[in-house]
């Protein structure tokens, strides 16, 4: 048993999983897929990504709300005594032209230095965290719809297939639905169709690489999808439990995105399970979740609550 820290840096949070993962081959009696045990699972929306499809850069109050994230996290796995940390970082420093600057922060912070990531390398890690507890599970279609990029990922025992595509809720968002610095309350029919388009487009680019409509399952993760399946599940309060391995219909999401994207600010930030850091983006997410339905002909979404973050964890624990 090895006690493991996965840091998970997006373009709209920052995730921190502390938990004691058994590799299978390590003779414990785990099984064959091996046994992870959260001790610690967190999130803080920091929006890293605010302004980074516009500018190129990290904004110096991301840059710092990021560090903020990161100083508390710190804390944390020194009181749990993680023997093993690692800290993988995505989308949004990806794509900035100042990414040293976040680079040395984290390093200044936790002592590690942040992995930047592929797209393709995201979308393992997203699928390992996702099927790992899912032994002989038939062909699946893994969707990660992260702020600023989405993963998309087809495998059975492995990965077939993998690739990541420059959509996502907080990209979407700012390229389509903002107008001097405020996102339409509610938000316009021309930025909807617009923000459609582009998710067609990237579909179209995504399903070069990937058999979108082979799999037998569609397995959604990220705080887009769970939000739907909160939603679609009536619950008063975010229950991951309950969210967890949730199977939501296609026209659950279909008129959840429809109630999304026609609602007021206020009208989504009052719904019981949305988080705060969401209500301006979850619009973009569910169209991109929906519009992935439509294209693999999916009549429903298997809701996983563990997902890059578990993968990350998981390779921690290899690497130790």
């Amino acid at each position: 048993m090895t006690r493991v820290a996965a840091i998970d840096c997006g373009t709209n949070s920052i995730r921190l999983l502390v938990a004691d993962v058994t590799l299978p081959d390590s003779g414990s009696g785990a099984g064959s897929t091996g046994e992870l045990v959260d001790l610690d699972r967190r999130m803080k929306i920091v929006r890293l990504g605010q302004d980074v499809d516009r500018t190129g850069r990290l904004a110096p109050e991301a840059l710092e709300r990021t560090f903020e994230a990161c100083r508390e996290y710190a804390t944390v796995i020194k009181e749990h005594g993680a023997e093993r940390v690692l800290f993988v970082a995505t989308s949004a420093s990806r794509d900035a032209e100042n990414r040293d600057e976040f680079v040395r922060g984290v390093l200044d912070i936790l002592g590690v230095e942040p992995e930047v990531i592929s797209g393709e390398q995201e979308a393992e890690f997203s699928f390992t965290g996702a099927t790992k507890e899912l032994p002989g599970q038939d062909s699946c279609l893994v969707v990660d719809i992260g702020g600023g990029s989405t993963e998309f990922v087809v495998g059975d025992d492995r990965v077939r297939a993998a690739r990541s595509v420059d959509i996502g809720c907080v990209r979407l968002t700012e390229r389509h639905l903002v107008k001097d610095g405020v996102v339409g309350d509610p938000p316009g029919a021309a930025g909807i169709a617009a923000m459609r388009a582009d998710i067609e487009a990237a579909l179209d680019l995504a399903e070069r690489t990937v058999p979108l409509r082979e799999a037998r399952t569609l397995v959604g993760l990220a705080g887009s999808v769970t939000t739907v399946a909160g939603i679609a599940l009536g619950l008063k309060a975010y229950d991951s439990t309950a969210i967890h391995h949730s199977r939501i219909s296609r026209a659950q999401v279909a008129e959840i995105t429809e109630r999304l994207l026609t609602a007021t600010h206020a009208e989504r930030a009052a719904i019981p399970v949305m988080h705060p850091g969401r209500v301006d983006v979850i619009g973009a997410g569910a169209l991109i979740l929906l519009a992935i339905m439509e294209r693999a002909d999916a009549a429903e979404v298997v809701v996983s609550e563990h997902d890059i973050l578990d993968g990350i964890a998981w390779r921690a624990a290899r690497e130790g």
